[in-house]
């Protein structure tokens, strides 16, 4: 830690943390300049002249309307699940808790299917996440709720609305029309292909403000890790407090499984590698938002280049890997 003195003011620094977030935030830049030229014949020097205004019609169809949209959607969607995780990690203090367990994705996807196997409204299908999304991880938080929410019952009740969700989400799936299920069951896989404007603008909107105010609480998250009464005694409100940022991970979570579909795993990994390489104390707010972006876009790029028949949605990759992910971090648990 180092204090630096601006005008008067002292600012404590993590120095270790600062650096590895500079490297994180480059090695996305770097991350989405190569993916701007993935599938077409555009160099990285066509990309970067079109990006400060010098390409021409074809190289801006390219990149502006056809590239872009897709590299952000997946910067924004790893961000706000990043920064989800980091606050369900610090809220259950437990590595196993994310939006994936206490029933958001689970809630956002039985909303999208409602939305295309019954009232059969493709467009309102990002509605429809977010709604359930926000509906799942509110009565997770009701449910868990006896003289305060403890983090293990948060999880416990959250794997168990998740269940009935899955089983909800199941049942609709067997009396759909076959075309219509298979419509559903591909955007329960999470995938980013189609990417447009459209999906982009909320996923960006919310990560601009909510991670600004989750940044503003993670010192107050941090003492709440120490304990309900501890904080406390700090003066901090702690029920009133946990609500907030439960809010602010469910509001995230949900925007970005409305946008991409419920990609697995990156909201549980991202908060655990960057509290690992950063070595900081607290949540991670910022650090969590830049790996989850980072580890959504490489994941994205490389399921692009996978020679697949087809190209193969995020959500199987990101599946894939983050079993492996949970097999090792259960496997330390153990051990320890």
């Amino acid at each position: 830690m180092r204090t630096l003195r601006i005008s008067g003011l002292a600012l404590r620094v993590h120095v270790r943390a600062c650096v590895v977030m500079g490297c994180l935030l480059a090695a996305s830049a770097a991350l989405a300049l190569v993916a701007l030229t993935t599938g077409s014949a555009l160099s990285t020097g066509d990309a970067l002249r079109t990006l400060f205004g010098y390409g021409d019609a074809a190289t801006e169809l390219v990149v502006y309307t056809l590239r872009a949209p897709r590299v952000l959607l997946a910067l924004f969607v790893g961000a706000a699940l990043g920064v989800g995780g980091a606050v369900v990690q610090s809220l259950s203090r437990n590595p196993l808790g994310s939006p994936d367990v206490i029933g958001v994705n689970a809630g956002a996807a039985a909303g999208a299917v409602l939305m295309i196997l019954v009232l059969g409204s493709e467009s309102g299908v990002s509605l429809g996440a977010l709604v359930c999304g926000l509906a799942a991880g509110l009565l997770v938080y009701a449910l868990s709720f006896r003289r305060g929410v403890k983090g293990t019952r948060l999880v416990l009740v959250g794997v168990g609305v998740t269940a009935m969700l899955h089983s909800l989400i199941a049942y609709l799936l067997t009396r759909a029309d076959l075309y219509e299920s298979q419509g559903a069951k591909v955007w329960l896989i999470g995938s980013l292909a189609g990417a447009n404007w459209e999906r982009v603008w909320p996923v960006a909107l919310a990560v601009v403000a909510g991670l600004p105010v989750a940044l503003g609480l993670s010192r107050s998250a941090a003492l709440m890790e120490m304990g309900d009464a501890a904080a406390g005694a700090l003066g901090l409100r702690v029920e009133r407090l946990r609500l907030v940022l439960l809010l602010i991970a469910v509001g995230l979570s949900g925007v970005a499984v409305s946008s991409a579909g419920p990609v697995g795993f990156v909201a549980l990994a991202a908060p655990q590698l960057a509290r690992r390489v950063t070595r900081a104390p607290g949540p991670g707010i910022a650090s969590s938002a830049a790996m989850g972006a980072l580890l959504l876009g490489a994941a994205d790029l490389v399921a692009q280049r996978l020679p697949t028949p087809g190209q193969l949605p995020v959500g199987v990759l990101t599946g894939g890997l983050g079993g492996l992910y949970l097999a090792w971090l259960l496997y330390r648990e153990w051990r320890r």
